[in-house]
């Protein structure tokens, strides 16, 4: 027989999952009307309270979840580091969940950071935002949403202003006469490849022109090298950017192979710089992420939440650091 779960009780009584927490605990906040219809549906469905539903707790635990997809764990290092060193500061500890795409239910995930009874939740979201985030505010916790922007009452977000910089970037290239910017999308990060074609085309419009640089890649692709081995059998630009440095060393070997000569004949840039973006020969010009400052604000913005204190900036836009290298003529 189906478990029956505390989502399915709260969309049969047309309430919050909080709600539903309150009328199990016993709450007097919750009006005799709500109750008795919770209640209806508890019997309705059979529905027996568990750990999740009885552990939603009004006390602090001083614990914060965080929430990483697998994907980005070896580049959210830096971010780890710097939430972690501000939570030590204000005494909280860290309680790291990670998602693996395909395999991890997000459902299974939010049950895990309820089990917890943590005080609030850091979401590393390198991915559109879907229910997941809607759920997890029904729960009326404190969220501060990483790598993507978003607000409300109990969301605050911080982000690294892809748009921004690739709007400079076509901008510099562009006022030089170069229009041949091509963009590799990355569907590992589907909010960065939006932010990067977002701002090649503000660009282009400001130019008077339309952008169609944009290279879209099937999700069923598993080798960005392969891809692009093929891809410059026909294609070649004068400026090529990338997200990952997996992507732009892809670019660079995949280049090479059809003896297409880069800085010379094609520009290489890389969004997010990295020790290998440093390691290979041309060194990739590429973007210093402030990915420490990252996670070190993120916590900083949770603790205001969860003091209380005034938040100025709901949604705190952090800029990265063009670093001219070698894959690029000036």
């Amino acid at each position: 027989m189906k478990k029956v779960t505390i989502y399915e009780v709260a969309k049969e009584s047309n309430v919050s999952l909080a709600t539903v927490s309150r009328v199990i605990n016993g709450s007097t906040v919750v009006k005799e009307e709500t109750r008795k219809r919770v209640e209806e549906a508890i019997n309705k469905l059979g529905y027996r309270p568990n750990a999740i539903a009885q552990g939603l707790a009004l006390s602090r635990t001083t614990t914060i979840g965080l929430i990483i997809p697998s994907t980005s764990v070896t580049f959210s290092g830096r971010v780890i580091n710097g939430l972690c060193d501000v939570a030590k500061i204000y005494d909280y500890s860290v309680y790291l969940h990670t998602i693996t795409e395909g395999v991890t239910d997000i459902k299974e995930i939010i049950d895990e950071v309820i089990k917890s009874r943590v005080d609030g939740v850091i979401i590393y979201a390198d991915k559109d935002l879907d229910d997941s985030v809607k759920l997890l505010e029904e729960y009326n916790i404190p969220m501060v949403v990483m790598c993507n922007q978003i607000s409300s009452d109990n969301i605050c977000s911080v982000y690294i202003d892809y748009k921004t910089a690739v709007y400079n970037l076509c901008n510099t290239y562009l006022d030089k006469g170069i229009e041949d910017i091509a963009i590799l999308q990355d569907h590992r990060n589907d909010v960065v490849s939006l932010q990067m074609k977002q701002g090649a085309e503000e660009a282009f419009k400001k130019h008077g022109k339309e952008y169609d640089g944009f290279i879209r890649v099937s999700k069923d692709n598993r080798s960005t090298y392969k891809f692009l081995k093929s891809y410059f059998k026909t294609h070649k630009h004068q400026l090529f950017i990338a997200n990952r440095d997996s992507q732009a060393l892809a670019a660079l070997n995949a280049a090479s192979g059809h003896g297409i000569s880069i800085p010379d004949d094609m520009e290489l840039v890389c969004m997010n710089e990295s020790k290998y973006t440093s390691s290979v020969r041309p060194e990739i010009s590429s973007y210093v992420v402030p990915s420490y400052d990252l996670g070190a604000i993120s916590m900083r913005l949770m603790t205001k939440m969860l003091k209380d204190e005034q938040v100025e900036e709901k949604e705190k836009r952090l800029n990265a650091l063009y670093s001219p290298k070698n894959t690029t003529k000036d």
